[in-house]
This record gives C-alpha cells, structure tokens and sequence, in this order.
C-alpha cells in the first residue's frame, strides 16, 4: 500500500523542468525574490480563470523563465498559460473556450 500511494504522489506532482533550468539556481532565486515561487503564480491564475492544474513546466526563454501551466477547465478545455516567472505577468494564453475558464 505505502509503494501505490508513493507511486500516486509522484504522479500527482507537476512536471517541472527544462535541461537548462538547474533546480538549485532556481531555488536560489526563489529564495532571494527574483523568480516568483509556483504557489504565487497559481494564485494569481486562480484570480481569473477557474480550472484544475494538470502540467506545469518552467523553461527558459530568451534569457527569462517562464512557468507554462496547463488547466483543465470546467467543460474540459485544456488551456495554456505562459506567465513571466519574474512578475507574474500572463504573457500568453492558448486554448479554446476560454471565457467558460473567466472569474469575471
């Protein structure tokens, strides 16, 4: 029973990598304020859209890292969000029916 639900967990957590993210420096810049942890950035998608979070994945692009989250909205869309790791900024938004996902 202990191996299923450790086997359970693993697969309930987010895949969260890119080759050239290395997982101390993103922690060191977690830590100093630089990068936004995960837990900010999901509350600030929890702020406007409604869905459950079924991937996410950081990458670096063009110098910066960017989260990239995949929800799964309440009619089961599938929508992708870029959001800027540094700010929170929302940079990109893919997926169909995105007002059904709208808090507003």
């Amino acid at each position: 029973m202990w191996l299923v639900s450790c086997l359970c967990l693993f697969a309930a957590l987010p895949v969260l990598a890119d080759d050239d993210v290395s997982w101390r420096q993103l922690h060191q810049d977690v830590q100093r304020g630089s990068v936004r942890p995960l837990s900010e950035i999901l509350d600030i998608l929890a702020e406007d859209w409604i869905g459950e979070v079924i991937d996410v994945e950081i990458e670096r692009e063009d110098g910066r890292l960017i989260y990239e989250i995949e929800l799964l909205g309440p009619q089961g869309q599938r929508v992708e969000f870029e959001v800027d790791a540094a700010t929170g900024e929302v940079l990109e938004i893919e997926g169909r029916n995105l007002r059904g996902m709208e808090r507003r």
